[in-house]
């Protein structure tokens, strides 16, 4: 713990590190009033901020996070930290907590708050170690008491509560494939779920894997029907209030996701005011 509040105590920001903040955090309707007083797209003429981007994604299981924090990681120079990886990554390991979460994993419970800051301090302090600055947290914090400590220690910018109906998120779990040797993630659900109650339809193309990784996919242990059903159950019992969190401080951002990556990712940016920064960004590649 010591370790993690050394290493999130934030920074001074300047001005335009502030703007830029807030510009990227009020433009949904959850933040509308505060939208029409500062809403502004991002100077790249401006200096580098003092301090890097520090967001965090929300959402059930198996909605996108990863895939969208990726992307944005990948887009503005942050860390995409996934406490889900932290946690598959010591499974994999013979360290002493393996076999402890291997236990609550696979019954669909959430990870103690205590294991999930000694996994996340363990990567911060590693990343400091490599001169990295800002991040995009994934799947942290789950709970109330995890938000409280994170808010206690740095500042978060920003909170993107992507959203998805449950149907497609438990057909999409049951999709998921990992390659045993590269360790990328895949998908081989083709969705196409009706239009009902309201909800409109969707549909989603399978995320296949190229030629030398279909022959090596293998599934998640956790991803089975009746452990998807009780981790969504979890969220909604134990995660759902940190959105109200959020909303409170006016850093929540709601996103309800239209589709697959490619209808998804372009009005995701939009919604972010970083459809010009991409283009910019691929200008200059």
């Amino acid at each position: 713990m010591a370790a993690l509040t050394r290493l999130l105590k934030p920074s001074s920001s300047s001005s335009t590190s502030l703007l830029f903040r807030r510009s990227l955090s009020t433009t949904t309707a959850a933040v509308s009033e505060i939208q029409s007083q500062h809403h502004q797209s991002p100077n790249f003429s401006d200096p580098k901020p003092s301090r890097n981007f520090q967001w965090v994604f929300l959402g059930c299981p198996g909605v996108g996070k990863g895939t969208y924090a990726s992307r944005l990681s990948n887009l503005l120079g942050v860390p995409h930290i996934a406490t889900g990886d932290l946690v598959r990554e010591e499974l994999s390991s013979s360290g002493p907590l393996s076999r402890q979460l291997a236990e609550i994993v696979n019954q669909g419970k959430l990870v103690s708050d205590e294991i999930i800051f000694d996994l996340l301090s363990k990567r911060l302090e590693a990343g400091e170690s490599k001169g990295e600055s800002g991040f995009i947290l994934d799947g942290f914090p789950r709970t109330i008491r995890q938000a409280e400590i994170l808010d206690e220690v740095t500042e978060i910018d920003l909170v993107v509560n992507l959203k998805l109906r449950e149907d497609v998120l438990v057909e999409k779990c049951l999709g998921r494939r990992i390659c045993s040797q590269c360790g990328k993630g895949f998908n081989v659900a083709s969705i196409n779920a009706k239009a009902e109650n309201g909800r409109p339809g969707m549909s989603m193309a399978p995320l296949l894997p190229p030629p030398h990784c279909a022959s090596k996919l293998i599934t998640r242990a956790d991803d089975t029907e009746q452990v998807v059903q009780e981790r969504l159950r979890v969220y909604n019992e134990k995660s759902q209030p940190v959105e109200d969190f959020y909303k409170n401080q006016g850093k929540l951002m709601e996103f309800d996701l239209p589709g697959g990556i490619p209808e998804s990712w372009p009005k995701l940016l939009e919604a972010l005011n970083l459809d010009d920064y991409e283009v910019k960004r691929s200008a200059v590649a």
